[in-house]
């Protein structure tokens, strides 16, 4: 028994079945966290190494190209970057994508440990680290205050971010530019060099003086007691008391007598402002698959009652809160799924007519959309922007296998079929191309899955989901939708006539009568009349619609149409990082910072905040790694209010602030990026990067300079024109004159070691204070450490006693040298990035390729273009060779239904013309396509073969009946009409809101929207004239082969017959 027979003649087993679907799909969504994108674990593997003391040459041939040289060899490596700072090197190694990157830090792992050995002695043991999406910070605060700010850092310490651990699913907590407390000793020279005092003994002596000590244990009659030597500090002031040292005389030197002790708070080396006030950056990050959307307003309510609490010059703001994107695109999208469901019902009630009939088929999207619920819940997914937009790319074709059963089934009882035998009669004569098509949505849903990168992180899940939904839709299609039409549908009334004729009664409907059906009626009519003229007139009409496919082809060739890698997303944030000439203090820098700012609201009303820092963030963590602000350069995060608040886009926003840039003479260069500057990511702005590789920096920086210059005065859509490498820095370096110090029973790493405890001071143990610890640092004064002969002339003690200046010993000499040294695939590398403004990715990098053609390369250097231009073209190349192999894919599926090499094909020239549709649209709305859109296309080899499906087997099954050929056509088309403009519009009117979405997170999913509309709209209506004409034509040409067949097969048995007679 068929499944559809079995459905029918079990109804309360078949709506049970479903119910139960029902159920546990609404649990499963009950049960699914909200996040932005789905848990992702990009492919890349860091190795950080610090070399404390050395210049970014010195790392980079001392560790990175070590490091470099041994880990090359990594199986499954792609690509191998590099960057050597000061006292640092870090290289990263990108994997392939789907590679286990815990079996590769292991590999790692061994390979350095066969170049540990090799290292200099004075680098720290290299540490590994892996990136994941749950790294990234979910949400920062900018807390601010006035008076409460010295202490601002124990009051967050103490009694902010432990109420804030509490919150459930959070994974780490930071602070930036958070004013620590410490306590120096500023030591004057001057009068350590009276006292004939080396600085290390000022160091010493604080230290001493400064211990609990276990010194035994005591017995007392019958108790034990443990004796304590307690000499801590209980007040910094207590410092200035203790004694150094007693001169010959018996005179007791004190730390008074030749040094300040300042109880304060660290030193500016990185300066955090919000709106002008002093503040501190708090950054939230979760847990790995923690529900995003939840934990940011467990986080905020917590921030409230916090707030209460705080003192009240002391003000708790939100930078970045992610889940407000993720609110906000996520209820777009719910939004776009409820306006394609109702416009999905609103088609079907118009083509049917009839309430019931719709009921029927609107019953099959709540079922489909459910069972996604169930599959994210069993792979420990999330409801994210991925998978709602994979719903709403599926809405519009979770009905198509319901409209051509249930219309089906409807025409057998408008021929006077009950009800039941119309159900069971019905399905069997379209279940087999109902399966067929879902077959071929499979076949074009299930190959995007094996995608890897971005594109593979963002349409593995929307593959699977259309996959299982659409596998649903057509399950509920051949089960739920027959069975329900034979409880719910009701066969016409008939009666018997004076003469005795039996007559239907037709149920009043004016309105619907007169209208509607009558509308219907007429398309039937003229669709019937076009094709009778075209079968009559097949050369002609094929020319035609060829000339219009080449037609359609000359916008995408004379370059109307852009390509872009994705869309940029206007989520009201930009990234403005500003660098000043070389040298500029970090007090200077802010003072711009502070100008800019009050610039930047003036220009643009719509700033909300503007977060600035500027300075060197020394901190050891991951956030002060990547930082890119250093003494003369501002980072800012400026947040505008949102999108449906303010008439002009972040774009337009983002011009006048370059306008103003523009007017900054000290500013040598600036980038202004949407998106909050985070390369990579969804949403982001995109780059074209010109990679200049060679070993000498004076030819690569003179020709990355070259190239900013002539694409800045060539191009008018090239903005953030970006060289990555800073320009080189002037440092002082002490030249030991080793003979001397020889003499001197002196070494290099002692002299280093002098000289790093006057300049940066001498650590000197903690002031402790209701638990907690506070760095005590003796140092040289500020008087007597900021000049050359400062330096020069500090005092280095000896082994002996003596006291030399540094001069006698050393010669320090100014010497310019790269701040970063860049490297990448073992070759020093500069880059040149460039964001595209009111211009395509692809028209940005062939203007960006013309402009290089006019520039000479020097000898030792190359150039390449790479950035998001390289990454779209790679994932071009790959969906190009998926769009093939779901081409062959669909193909195979046809020809095993339909047995025939040659009906596949016919189908298959509806396909071009869903491109003539594509480019069409692209060209009218002015949209470029990009990789969202290239999905797009895909997906329309699947949609547009559905129609030429139910057209061919249609025309099939009348044939087999004992039609004549054109007759066949004329029926199966005048049959089929209204199942595929049913079928076509629920797709093109469920992606429609897709389409002209204009809410925030809409920019990503738009080209998807216009592409299929476009596509679909052109396709199907060549495919009603196309596709039959093929078939005439084809089979006519197959006829006169089996006839010319037949005749010879003929002749061959009369001759033969002829042969036996003559014998």
């Amino acid at each position: 028994m068929s499944i559809y027979k079995s459905a029918i003649n079990k109804p309360v087993t078949t709506i049970l079945i479903f119910v139960a679907v029902i159920i546990i799909g609404l649990f499963s969504f009950l049960k699914l966290p909200i996040d932005q994108f789905p848990e992702m674990e990009p492919p890349y593997i860091t190795v950080m190494t610090t070399y404390p003391g050395a210049s970014a040459s010195e790392v980079e041939t001392n560790v990175t190209k070590l490091l470099e040289n041994s880990l090359n060899s990594v199986d499954g490596l792609k690509e191998l970057t590099s960057t050597s700072k000061d006292n640092m090197s870090m290289v990263m190694l990108e994997m392939e994508w789907g590679t286990n990157l815990d079996e590769v830090i292991n590999d790692v792992r061994s390979y350095i440990d066969m170049t540990k050995d090799n290292l200099p002695s004075g680098c720290s043991s290299p540490f590994i680290f892996k990136f994941s999406s749950s790294a990234m910070p979910i949400l920062q605060y900018a807390i601010t205050a006035d008076e409460s700010y010295p202490g601002l850092d124990k009051l967050l310490n103490d009694d902010v971010m432990p109420q804030l651990n509490r919150v459930d699913g959070i994974g780490n907590l930071s602070l930036s530019g958070s004013p620590e407390r410490y306590v120096y000793v500023d030591i004057n020279q001057e009068k350590l060099d009276a006292y004939h005092i080396p600085l290390e003994a000022v160091g010493q002596a604080v230290s001493n003086n400064n211990l609990n000590l276990s010194s035994g244990t005591v017995k007392m009659e019958k108790e034990q007691y443990q004796l304590q030597v307690r000499s801590e500090y209980v007040e910094s002031s207590e410092i200035n008391n203790i004694v150094v040292t007693t001169t010959p005389d018996g005179k007791q030197v004190y730390v008074r007598d030749i040094a300040v002790v300042r109880d304060t708070i660290k030193d500016l080396t990185l300066d955090e402002k919000t709106n002008g006030r002093e503040s501190v950056r708090l950054i939230v990050t979760k847990q790995s698959g923690a529900n995003t959307v939840q934990i940011c307003k467990d986080v905020q309510a917590e921030m409230a009652k916090i707030q209460k609490r705080l003192p009240s010059d002391v003000k708790i703001d939100v930078i970045y809160d992610s889940s407000d994107y993720i609110k906000n695109a996520v209820y777009s999208l719910e939004e776009s799924i409820m306006y394609a469901l109702i416009f999905v019902v609103l088609v079907v009630l118009f083509f049917l007519g009839k309430w019931r009939a719709t009921l029927i088929i609107g019953l099959t999207i709540p079922i489909s959309l459910v069972v996604s619920f169930i599959y994210l819940l069993f792979v420990d997914s999330s409801l994210n922007i991925i998978s709602l937009s994979s719903l709403t790319v599926a809405i519009g074709m979770v009905v198509d296998d319901a409209i051509v059963v249930l219309e089906n089934i409807s025409k057998h009882i408008d021929r006077g079929s009950n009800p039941r035998e119309a159900s069971i009669y019905a399905t069997n004569e379209v279940w087999t191309s109902v399966i067929a098509t879902t077959l071929v949505i499979v076949a074009v849903f299930v190959p995007l899955t094996m995608l890897d990168g971005m594109a593979g992180i963002l349409f593995k899940e929307l593959g699977w989901i259309v996959t299982i939904v659409v596998c649903t839709s057509t399950l509920v299609a051949i089960t739920l939708t027959p069975m329900l039409s034979s409880k719910l549908l009701k066969p016409h009334k008939v009666h018997v006539d004076e003469n005795g004729q039996i007559v239907e009664e037709i149920v009043k409907r004016d309105w619907y009568q007169k209208y509607v059906v009558g509308l219907l009626d007429k398309v039937d009519a003229w669709y019937a009349k076009v094709l009778h003229i075209c079968l009559n007139h097949k050369a002609v009409t094929l020319i035609v619609v060829v000339v219009i496919f080449l037609a359609s082809l000359i916008p995408a060739f004379m370059g109307f149409i852009g390509t872009d890698f994705m869309q940029q997303s206007d989520n009201g944030r930009l990234s403005v990082v500003v660098e000043l000439q070389r040298g500029t203090r970090v007090e200077e820098t802010l003072k711009t910072a502070r100008h800019l700012e009050t610039r930047f609201e003036v220009l643009a009303p719509e700033i909300r905040m503007i977060n600035t820092s500027a300075g060197s963030n020394d901190d050891a963590n991951v956030s002060a790694i990547f930082s890119s602000t250093t003494n003369n350069k501002i980072s800012m995060t400026v947040v505008c209010s949102k999108k449906y608040e303010r008439e002009r886009s972040i774009d337009e926003i983002a011009e006048v602030l370059r306008k103003e840039l523009d007017n900054y003479p000290e500013i040598i260069d600036y980038q202004c990026t949407v998106g909050g500057g985070m390369r990579g990511m969804v949403g982001g702005s995109s780059t074209v990067d010109v990679e200049i590789y060679g070993y000498d920096f004076a030819k690569t920086s003179l020709l990355a300079e070259k190239i900013k210059r002539m694409v800045s005065d060539s191009i008018p859509g090239a903005r953030d024109i970006n060289v990555d490498r800073d320009d080189d820095r002037a440092e002082l370096k002490v030249v030991v004159d080793k003979e001397k110090i020889a003499r001197q029973n002196l070494n290099s790493a002692l002299i280093s070691s002098y000289v790093r405890n006057r300049v940066n001071g001498m650590p000197a143990g903690y002031l402790k204070e209701d638990g907690d610890e506070y760095n005590i640092v003796v140092r040289l004064q500020e008087e007597n450490r900021n000049t050359l002969t400062d330096i020069q002339d500090l005092t280095i003690p000896t082994p002996m006693g003596k006291q030399l200046k540094l001069s006698e010993v050393a010669a320090v000499e100014e010497y310019w040298t790269p701040p970063t040294i860049a490297r990448k695939n073992r070759q020093r590398i500069v880059r040149v990035k460039i964001t595209p403004y009111k211009t395509s990715l692809g028209e940005l990098a062939t203007d960006v390729q013309s402009v290089m053609k006019n520039i000479e390369i020097p000898q030792g250097v190359s150039v390449r273009l790479a950035g998001d231009y390289e990454e779209q073209q790679d994932t071009f190349a790959d969906m190009g060779l998926l769009m093939a192999l779901i081409v062959l894919l669909v193909y195979i599926v046809m020809a095993s239904q339909f047995e025939s090499f040659a009906k596949p094909t016919i189908i298959m020239m509806s396909v071009p013309f869903a491109i003539t549709g594509v480019i069409l649209s692209l060209w009218i709305t002015g949209t470029s396509l990009d990789m969202i859109g290239a999905l797009g296309v895909i997906m329309l080899v699947g949609i547009v073969v559905k129609n030429g499906i139910v057209l061919v087997d249609y025309t099939n099954l009348m044939r087999d009946r004992g039609y004549e050929l054109n007759e066949a056509i004329a029926m199966s088309g005048a049959s089929r009409l209204r199942p595929v403009l049913m079928t076509a519009f629920t797709t093109i009117l469920g992606m429609l809101p897709m389409a002209l979405s204009n809410s925030e997170g809409s920019e990503l999913w738009k080209p998807m929207g216009i592409v299929v509309m476009g596509g679909l709209l052109v396709s199907t209506l060549v495919t009603l004239i196309v596709v039959p004409i093929l078939y005439a034509v084809m089979s006519r040409h197959g006829e006169r082969d089996k006839e010319k067949k037949n005749r010879e097969t003929f002749i061959f048995m009369q001759l033969s017959d002829k042969d036996k007679d003559a014998k």
